[in-house]
């Protein structure tokens, strides 16, 4: 296996080597640009376990060699305050004066702050992101980046009216095997997409589950109102608070956690930024324990362009809680093969062959078989915590985009757009109707 430093060194190659990665500098470059030689001080929002376990050790990654430092975390629960305060103790990516701010008031009312990282529950990414946009700070926001379209739409004005950068937490976007596919498609070789089939699959009951935690927090410890945000006012809920992925509307569930990654790739490949229609269906059908969020949940999309309903493809996105036979699998197909960006390999599987072309008087059409670059790196698509390469070369990407003031790889328009899919397809299984998109009045309408 190889070492952790083995790895940061080929997570900076494969970066620089990935297109549009102008944002990947020489050394001389880097020192001209003003301020570069400048710390760049960062405060953390929401000291979360994806924080932890995966966002701060690919900060960690790169801190030294960009220059960038972290000196505080906002956080309305004490006790996340204080593990923060621990686990950064004499880590070399942390400041020696880090303080703990009790909320997101505190810690953008001060001057020692350049940038954040927001971590916080699903439903409150989009207007964390506002307020610290509007302070003046760049932005790494976590996906979802929205979970109503009202949240979505003030998120995108206030960041595209700004002069800030904002990275959205969609790491496919920084991953060499990615953008290999993207560049594919995109040149005509692949042909038209006719169909995409996307699962996530785990067997997981504890999932999202925080139950030692629910039976110990007290309500005199976390600032309850601050935490609804626009959210309907009710009575202090443990679970809410802290198994919020299982309860709508404070999180979709699986199509803010998993189907927002997926669903991203097909909006970055084809050049749409919403689908045309969705319909959906799911349920809770395995883990009874009292969750609202599906366990078991598939949508069908059609995707193509808005003026010409004849021409267009469909997606297949299904994910289940409770069985992961077929584990993390996204398949796009074309009449002359498929991408699997499983196995990161381009073939002929399906294509068009001789027989059944000449049956129709047509052309054979079938793609070379062709390996997908990914710079030496293993690129893991699975549901896995810690730092794995996409994330660090992504988090290596605003770092970079903070310093030369370039588009990031994951901007927020491509947050808004998963954003539309993403409730477009919760708003289908709610209510059991086809959703569809009104490209004018950019607005949700069921059918």
């Amino acid at each position: 296996m190889s070492s952790r430093r083995d790895f940061i060194k080929k997570t900076a190659l494969a970066t620089a080597g990935v297109a549009l990665s102008a944002n990947a500098m020489s050394a001389g470059s880097y020192r001209r640009i003003v301020g570069a030689n400048d710390r760049v001080r960062v405060g953390i929002i929401g000291f979360s376990d994806r924080f932890r376990s995966s966002l701060a050790p690919s900060f960690a990654d790169h801190a030294k060699a960009m220059n960038f430092e972290f000196v505080g975390v906002s956080d309305i629960w004490n006790r996340r305050r204080d593990e923060a305060e621990k686990y950064f103790k004499d880590k070399p990516s942390a400041s020696k004066d880090f303080f703990k701010a009790r909320n997101n008031d505190e810690l953008l009312a001060r001057k020692d702050i350049d940038a954040v990282i927001i971590s916080t529950a699903d439903f409150q990414h989009a207007l964390h992101c506002v307020d610290a946009v509007k302070s003046g700070r760049d932005v790494y926001v976590e996906k979802p980046f929205a979970e109503s379209l009202e949240d979505a739409k003030l998120a995108l004005k206030t960041v595209e009216a700004s002069k800030q950068i904002v990275q959205v937490g969609s790491q496919r976007r920084s991953a060499p095997n990615y953008w290999a596919a993207n560049d594919f498609i995109r040149s005509g070789k692949f042909g038209d997409i006719s169909m995409v089939e996307m699962t996530w699959n785990v067997n997981q009951p504890g999932r999202w589950r925080r139950p030692d935690l629910v039976n110990s927090i007290k309500k005199e410890d976390v600032d309850w109102d601050r935490f609804l945000l626009n959210r309907p006012k009710v009575a202090w809920n443990p679970r809410y608070y802290l198994e919020y992925r299982l309860f709508y509307p404070y999180s979709s569930g699986i199509p803010g956690q998993w189907m927002s990654h997926q669903i991203d790739t097909v909006h970055w490949f084809s050049g749409f930024e919403a689908p045309r229609s969705v319909v959906a269906n799911g349920g809770v059908y395995v883990w009874k324990d009292g969750r609202t969020n599906a366990d078991t949940f598939t949508a069908v999309f059609d995707y193509g362009p808005f003026d010409d309903k004849e021409k267009g493809f469909q997606v297949i996105y299904s994910s289940r809680m409770h069985q992961a036979a077929g584990d993390v699998k996204e398949y796009y197909y074309s009449n002359g093969g498929m991408i699997n960006l499983d196995t990161n390999q381009i073939t002929p599987d399906g294509g068009l062959s001789a027989n059944a072309a000449k049956a129709m008087n047509m052309q054979a059409n079938m793609l070379p078989k062709m390996e997908l670059g990914t710079g030496g790196i293993k690129m893991e698509t699975g549901a896995n915590t810690g730092a794995d390469p996409m994330t660090s070369m992504h988090m290596r990407n605003w770092m970079e985009c903070i310093r030369n003031r370039k588009q990031p790889n994951a901007p927020a328009r491509a947050g808004f757009n998963h954003s539309v899919a993403n409730i477009m397809a919760t708003q289908a299984m709610h209510t059991g109707k086809r959703v569809t998109w009104d490209t004018k009045k950019t607005d949700i309408v069921l059918s």
